[in-house]
């Protein structure tokens, strides 16, 4: 593998441009800002648990060069996740989620890093992945979405795109994207 050559080029991705800085500047340091509802975010990038309590995954898809979306019913356009349940753990939950909201299969799943949302009236953690999807199966029901959606660049302006859910609108897709763009080597 060339020096210096990454799985998923700042290309791709134009929205991280905004955020400069080095692999080192990323790495298990909290990052504290607001949502797209004004919530406090706390982020940490890292395979180490953060928090103890993940009760809730999200899962950044990869299938044959694009990016594997759903469409939630009333959010819009957003990388699958949901709830971790009962006796199961949070790699099992993103595996499920992931086939039950787009049908897809992973092969390689990869803990990217946590964070939590302090809501008005609740605390939400969730467990972020990144995800090479192996194969999607159609499926005759989705839940509570559309099923997948295959996207081969994200908008540079997602923020304003009114068909992206609130999800895909604050600095962890930002700061989840940029991680995986350095941590990830190319696969030939």
């Amino acid at each position: 593998m060339p020096a210096g050559k990454h799985l998923y080029s700042i290309l791709e991705i134009p929205f991280c441009r905004r955020i400069g800085g080095r692999k080192d500047d990323f790495l298990n340091e909290v990052k504290t800002f607001h949502d797209f509802h004004g919530n406090k975010v706390r982020l940490v990038l890292s395979g180490t648990p953060f928090f103890d309590h993940l009760k809730h995954v999200w899962v950044i898809c990869r299938f044959h060069k694009q990016w594997l979306l759903t469409r939630h019913l009333h959010r819009g356009l957003e990388f699958p996740g949901g709830k971790v349940e009962k006796d199961e753990t949070a790699d099992q939950a993103a595996r499920r989620e992931v086939n039950e909201e787009t049908g897809a299969h992973i092969g390689r799943l990869v803990p990217i890093g946590q964070y939590q949302v302090e809501g008005r009236f609740e605390s939400i953690i969730k467990a972020i992945y990144f995800a090479e999807i192996d194969r999607v199966d159609l499926k005759h029901d989705y839940l509570e979405t559309d099923g997948p959606r295959f996207i081969s660049r994200l908008p540079e302006n997602i923020r304003g795109d009114k068909s992206y859910s609130f999800i895909m609108k604050d600095d962890v897709l930002v700061y989840a994207l940029r991680e995986i763009q350095f941590r990830l080597p190319v696969r030939q």
